[in-house]
Order: structure tokens, then sequence, then C-alpha cells
């Protein structure tokens, strides 16, 4: 091949591959085993060597106690990355008058700049919420293709039995009732949960992937069959990490698979927003059989792609291994590297402030648009449109000491980071 043939299919894969590039996004769910009630309160060290290790771009979670464990996790969150944000924290509204149901709440956690909150909701049953929440890509044509992503968060019933296996089957009806009334047969869908399935054949999840369904769910590990004690699916088992007392939850031995993140049927051929294939995956599961019934610290669980290191961290967080998948899109993402600098919008003064937030905006675009402060949490403090390019100020005397974010409608004006004293 002569010298310009060379250069000419450089330059054709070279464009190539400008024009087809991929935006991949990591997803997780995690049951994180009572969080914080659960002793020791180092779980928290161990949990950020997890996120560091993994990155995921959208974390879901159950089992968390309270408001504070929802906080101490954001915290550590933006310790590893700080473009992390977290939806509103929200109580268990089912189960309010038995049990210790309303303890264990659901939660989500996601990349501010790649991913913007658009909804959340919550669908009441006769144990544990659904947390409905919808994320929208951050892509630079939002405002006229936008991509919107619909997350669901359980945690069903435990424990077999023909009662339990009944309650589980009640939740799901009221998930599915849920999504007939208030999505279109073609939304994408994630459903990221520990079902506490012990096998395929449940009604619970023959109604998940019921095609009459308006979403139908898919397994995209394609491992369907009676998980609980079956060695065949080992490489899906996700419970229990422990043989032995003393750290809280279950200590029954690697046997059992309960969490699962389930796409709708879409999201498999979907274009915009789609699933990897062969992305599934269990962190900390080497795929050993020689590790079934065994806790995933032992020798008999070792493999090439989780060390002791890793494993020993996920044995000391929970009685539970996180799930992960991979989601992919062709659509270019801002990201806050790519927004425009705030030489646009100013704070006046220092950014450590007791009582007055100061602002200028000093470009014409800003014009119209509408700015709000959130707090760390994802709540909304207050809003105003901005009418001009005047200095305008906002009362902060009375909130809360901590991190307030600006964040401008337009979303190409990145964030401004304020402390409260």
């Amino acid at each position: 091949m002569n010298k310009k043939k060379l250069i000419a299919l450089f330059l054709c894969l070279f464009g190539l591959s400008l024009g087809f590039a991929q935006e991949t996004f990591n997803v997780m769910f995690y049951n994180v085993l009572n969080y914080p009630d659960q002793t020791p309160a180092s779980r928290i060290d161990n949990l950020e060597a997890i996120i560091t290790n993994t990155q995921p771009d959208i974390f879901m979670v159950c089992e968390v106690n309270n408001v504070q464990g929802s906080n101490n996790i954001l915290n550590m969150l933006q310790g590893v990355k700080p473009d992390y944000a977290g939806a509103n924290f929200v109580l268990n509204t089912s189960d309010d008058t038995t049990g210790n149901q309303n303890d264990l709440q659901n939660m989500m956690y996601y990349d501010a700049s790649k991913f913007i909150l658009v909804s959340q909701d919550e669908v009441p049953t006769t144990v544990r919420d659904f947390n409905h929440y919808v994320l929208k890509l951050n892509s630079v044509d939002q405002n006229t293709n936008p991509i919107f992503l619909n997350l669901f968060v359980c945690h069903l019933k435990a424990s077999s039995g023909d009662s339990n296996q009944a309650i589980r089957f009640e939740m799901v009806t009221e998930l599915i009732s849920y999504m007939d009334a208030n999505l279109a047969n073609d939304d994408l869908v994630l459903l990221g949960g520990d079902l506490n399935l012990y096998t395929h054949t449940e009604n619970a999840f023959i109604e998940l992937v019921d095609t009459s369904n308006n979403i139908t769910f898919v397994d995209p590990a394609n491992r369907q069959g009676s998980w609980h004690n079956n060695v065949s699916f080992v490489d899906v088992f996700t419970q229990s990490t422990r043989t032995q007392t003393g750290l809280g939850g279950a200590t029954g031995g690697f046997d059992d698979r309960f969490d699962f993140i389930m796409t709708s049927e879409n999201m498999i051929t979907n274009s915009d927003l789609y699933y990897v294939p062969n992305s599934y995956k269990v962190y900390g599961n080497n795929a050993n059989t020689n590790c079934y019934n065994d806790e995933i610290i032992s020798s008999n669980c070792a493999g090439p792609e989780y060390d002791l290191i890793i494993r020993n961290e996920l044995y000391q967080m929970s009685d539970h291994l996180p799930v992960l998948v991979q989601l992919e899109t062709f659509e270019t993402i801002l990201g806050v590297e790519d927004l425009v600098q705030n030489a646009s919008l100013q704070v006046l003064g220092p950014n450590v402030l007791s009582d007055w937030l100061r602002l200028q905006a000093t470009s014409a675009h800003l014009i119209g648009e509408r700015l709000s402060v959130f707090n760390p949490i994802g709540q909304k403090m207050t809003s105003m449109t901005i009418n001009d390019l005047n200095q305008f100020k906002i009362n902060v005397s009375n909130w809360s000491s901590g991190i307030y974010y600006v964040v401008v409608s337009n979303n190409y004006i990145q964030p401004i980071k304020f402390i409260k004293k």
C-alpha cells in the first residue's frame, strides 16, 4: 500500500472515530446493609475503596437507615469525585404500623456532570417503597433531543416460603400498575434492587418479564434458573459474603442471587442509550465454583479479577455484593470540563459567607435563564430568573452551614460552589 493510500485510510478511520465516539456509563446497585446503624462506623471507608475502584456514574442503594447515613455516603462520594450529587432522601412511606421496614430506605446518587435529576417519586407497597428517579442525559443537544432514563430502586420482602413469595409478587404488581399508568412503552427503564428471589419461576419474577406489560424487563445477564443453592449459578451469586457472625446480616455463605439490575427490553436494542452486551457483573465474584457456601475472603473464592484486598473491603462492608452494568450512548456529553467557564456569572466577594450571596451576571445570554441554589443532597433552596446584568443578592443567613451550588438552567455554566458558615 502506497503512502497516499495509507494517509487516506488513516483519515477515514480517524473521521469515523470522531463521528461515532461513544460515552460509557457505569451503573451500580448495592445493598449497603443497615447503614449506618450496623457497626462498625469505619464501613464508610470500605465503601470508599469500592467506589474508588468501580467509579459508578449512577449508584443505587438500599438499606440506608436515615438521612445521616445518606449524607455520609454523599460526602464520601464527593471526596472521590466532586461531581457526585444525590437525590432527595425520603423516608419509606409503606408499612407505617408493623415491623422495622421503615428503617430501610432506598437512595440514588449520580454524576451531575453526566446526568440531570429531573424528578423523583415513591411507589408505596405493603412492605417498602419503590423509589422512582428520572435522569436526563446531560448532552449537548438535550434541549432538542432529550434522553431520559427511569430508575426504580427497590428491596423486596425477604425469606423463603409461600407467604413471602406472595408478598414479593404483590409488591411487583404495584410497580407494574404504576408503570402502566405513568410510563410510555418506549421509555428507558432500569430496575436495581435486592429482589430476594430464589428462582425465576417465582411469580414476582414472572410478572417483571411478562411481555404483556407496558414495560417488559429483561435479565441482561441472561442467567435465568433456580438460583438458590445451585452452584451452576455461582457467577451471579450476591449473598452471603460471610459465614461468621458479628458483622450483621446473613452468614450462610455464598449461595444466593438476590441482587439484580434489570433493564427494559428496549434498552437492549435502543440506539440512544443502551445496555452494553456482556457488561453485567457481580463485583467481587470471581465465578469460582469452590466459593459455593464459603465466605468471599476465603482462598476458595480467589480468582484473577478480584484480589483479596478488594474482597476484604466487600466482606467488611456488607453481606451482599454489588451488581454493575454499563450503558452507552453516541450522544456528546457536556461534562464539567466542557462547560463554559464562569466568567459570565461571578460571586462578588469571598465564597465563604454567612449572610448574603452576591452575584453578578456579565453576559447577555444569561438574561431570562433560571438560577437555582441547591444543597449537597439535591434540595432546591431558592430559585429566581436573571432579568438583567445588574448585581443581585440572595439571603442565606437562615440556611444551615455547609456547601451549596449555584446552577443556571441552560446547563452551559459550570455550577458555582460556595460555603455557608
